[in-house]
């Protein structure tokens, strides 16, 4: 492992903040709105209240936490990327601790407005752990591990499991908690979306004159190749060529601008890509 101290030092802080942001939404909006949330921090709270329920046994936290991760963590640091995991293992360890440790508070006792603010903060602390290439821990690894060495669609993996923690909770809790669970994990998921962006992908057609420059410029600018076919202006019938590549939403404003350079007078149209199949640069976890 390479290390930057002052880049590692702010990937750390970073971290540490996403932990604690977790940590208090745990304790104010998901404990109070008996919600359950996705991934393997839902899974724990799940396993805290069966065991309240029908024990009658108050579990901690944090020993069910680590527990749900040990494999996972062993996957990422295995598969994926050791510093990468070792910062994920921080969040994993500073937000189980002080879901523990922080007393519970309670902001408001309205379940939609709960869901609504407790999935926000829950989107702002995962996007702030995707920003320092981090994440926080449970299923995350192992889409990450099978999404980019075995080239398997997550989606599914992932969603299956979620159903299977709000079916049960539905089951055991009240299926008005686990439709509230629904809508926090959808408000998450869209403020991850709104913040976030490498995951996202992006689909430039350039019409230009100068079609190597222009793929080149893109290559710099984020690592994707191009596709070049020869075109012609349907009104002036000028021969032009057309550069196709799709690229990861963090680096449409690079590109872009790589592409200004290469050709001031070409012709950009930028699209959404909402599903890609095939070989797709991802850069590796360190």
């Amino acid at each position: 492992m390479n290390w930057n101290f002052k880049r590692d030092a702010r990937r750390v802080i970073a971290v540490i903040i996403a932990g604690i942001l977790m940590a208090l939404n745990i304790k104010t909006f998901v404990r109070t709105g008996n919600l359950f949330p996705g991934g393997a921090t839902g899974l724990t709270v799940l396993i805290q209240r069966l065991a309240l329920k029908f024990l009658n046994v108050e579990l901690p936290y944090t020993p069910i936490n680590l527990a749900l991760n040990a494999f996972p963590v062993y996957i990422g640091f295995r598969f994926v990327g050791k510093k990468f995991t070792l910062l994920s293992l921080l969040m994993i360890i500073v937000s189980s601790f002080l879901a523990d440790l922080l007393p519970a508070y309670v902001i408001t006792y309205d379940t939609l407005l709960i869901a609504i603010f407790g999935g926000i903060v829950n989107g702002i602390a995962i996007s702030l752990c995707l920003y320092v290439d981090a994440t926080s821990g449970g299923t995350d690894f192992i889409a990450i591990y099978l999404s980019q060495k075995r080239g398997v669609e997550t989606w599914n993996l992932v969603l299956g499991f979620n159903v299977i923690i709000l079916s049960t909770a539905g089951f055991f809790f009240g299926w008005d908690k686990a439709l509230y669970s629904i809508i926090f994990q959808y408000v998450s998921t869209q403020t991850l979306h709104a913040l976030y962006h490498n995951y996202q992908k992006q689909t430039l057609f350039v019409v230009t004159k100068k079609a190597q420059e222009v793929a080149d410029a893109i290559h710099i600018a984020s690592h994707h190749g191009a596709t070049i076919s020869n075109v012609t202006g349907s009104h002036s019938h000028d021969p032009y060529q057309l550069v196709y590549s799709v690229i990861s939403g963090a680096d449409v404003k690079n590109a872009l601008q790589a592409v200004r350079e290469a050709d001031p007078s070409a012709f950009v149209n930028s699209i959404h890509s909402t599903e890609i199949r095939g070989n797709f640069y991802m850069r590796p976890k360190d």
